[in-house]
């Protein structure tokens, strides 16, 4: 990382934060803690009431209080509907007097909640909402993403496979803002290694059929299918391919492919497969210290969304408990001047975009007979800087970081 430059722009951000008008020391009797996701549908495997468990983890390690105050959680569910998730958010910030709100998984709930947010100055800390335009074009001093994005996902997997010479690709993709931004970002990357695209074919949220996708997928002669969707449609539609066979004729991959989908689909559908991350509970002492106390709880092992939503909550706690005051301007000036350090993060910074920077990882899916242990999936092929991972300032739209 160009820390030097970096620390300039930094300072700049936490600057215009620490400016902007300040509160009481704390307000009112509580620190309310709002956890805003798919609670029960498509994405709830992602975060869901198991990002819950991990919450109450952090909220547990700072004692349950902060200068007397007591800290609360509450949840809701967005039902993946943005204009659910802002009415959600808008009460909750006008008179459900919460503090943070974390989640938005679903990059279209995600951003109406970021809007929500910047409007009412209050923190967003966004979890699995993986479109760019949240720390891009539609970036906010009052949002910090915690987690990959599809940026770097495409420079992960889509380039590893170019790279091993699948150049003809065929996309089949959700039809919402993360499918778009997920075949925008991959398509980039193929042309750059002198790929090509030949085809592709969007999908409905929730879809219960795949067959007809896949038999364009098929048609097209494309050496890969690309999967540019997430939760359940990913899990149903790698399923779908393996019975249809597309397999005998075709690579497949999904670009956002996290444990729990791989746990879902087993390791004989999935073997071999690449993904792209930004931690796995079994690559360190910490994380699979965190993992064991997470597991007691969920009974599973966490993803990495899961494990970043408790980073998420305990670095901002950390921020309450600095400052003394749960004032948004100083919490989040506090955040962003700080190195931040847990069983997640090593010495991460918060870019001005709203980024928590961090490197990630090229990963691929391990054979059944490589697989010692129950959740034992997955084996690290490349770490990836994460200045040449994600957006750079060079590319940047964030009014923030140019």
């Amino acid at each position: 990382m160009k820390l030097k430059a970096l620390t300039v722009i930094v300072a700049t951000v936490t600057s215009i934060l620490s400016a902007a008008p300040s509160r009481a020391q704390m307000s009112g009797d509580v620190i309310r803690i709002g956890l805003l996701d798919d609670m029960s549908g498509q994405f709830s495997d992602l975060i869901g009431p198991a990002a819950a468990d991990a919450m109450r983890m952090a909220i547990a390690d700072m004692g349950g209080a902060i200068n007397g105050k007591k800290i609360e959680l509450i949840t809701f569910d967005h039902q993946n509907k943005a204009d659910v998730a802002a009415s959600g958010a808008r009460e909750w910030l006008d008179q459900g007097g919460v503090d943070v709100i974390v989640g938005g998984s679903n990059s279209s709930a995600g951003l109406a909640v970021s809007k929500i947010a910047n409007d009412k100055k209050k923190p967003f800390l966004v979890i699995g909402a993986l479109t760019t335009r949240l720390t891009n074009e539609e970036c906010s001093l009052y949002t910090i993403r915690w987690g990959i994005d599809t940026v770097a996902l495409a420079r992960g997997t889509a380039a590893a496979l170019v790279k091993q010479g699948v150049k003809n690709w065929f996309f089949l993709t959700a039809d919402y803002a993360f499918g778009a931004a997920m075949e925008a970002d991959a398509t980039r990357v193929i042309k750059a290694g002198s790929g090509t695209v030949v085809g592709s074919v969007k999908h409905p949220l929730f879809a219960t059929d795949f067959s007809s996708f896949l038999l364009q997928a098929q048609a097209s002669k494309a050496q890969i299918v690309a999967f540019a969707n997430a939760g359940r449609d990913t899990v149903s539609a790698i399923k779908a391919a393996s019975e249809f066979g597309i397999t005998k004729n075709m690579k497949m991959t999904g670009l956002l492919l996290l444990l729990n989908d791989v746990h879902a689909l087993g390791l004989q559908t999935t073997q071999d497969m690449f993904l792209t991350d930004i931690w796995y509970w079994d690559q360190s002492a910490e994380s699979r210290q965190f993992s064991k106390r997470f597991f007691e709880k969920a009974k599973r092992m966490p993803n990495s969304s899961q494990a970043a939503t408790y980073s998420a909550v305990y670095q901002y706690l950390l921020a309450v408990k600095a400052t003394g005051t749960d004032d948004p301007h100083k919490v989040m000036s506090k955040m962003r001047s700080s190195k931040l350090n847990d069983m997640y993060v090593r010495n991460g910074v918060i870019r001005p975009d709203g980024l928590l920077l961090q490197d990630v990882y090229l990963m691929q899916v391990k054979k059944p007979a490589e697989s010692t242990t129950p959740w034992d999936y997955l084996k690290v092929v490349q770490p990836l800087s994460g200045d040449l991972a994600f957006t750079t300032k060079a590319e940047t739209k964030c009014q923030y970081w140019k």
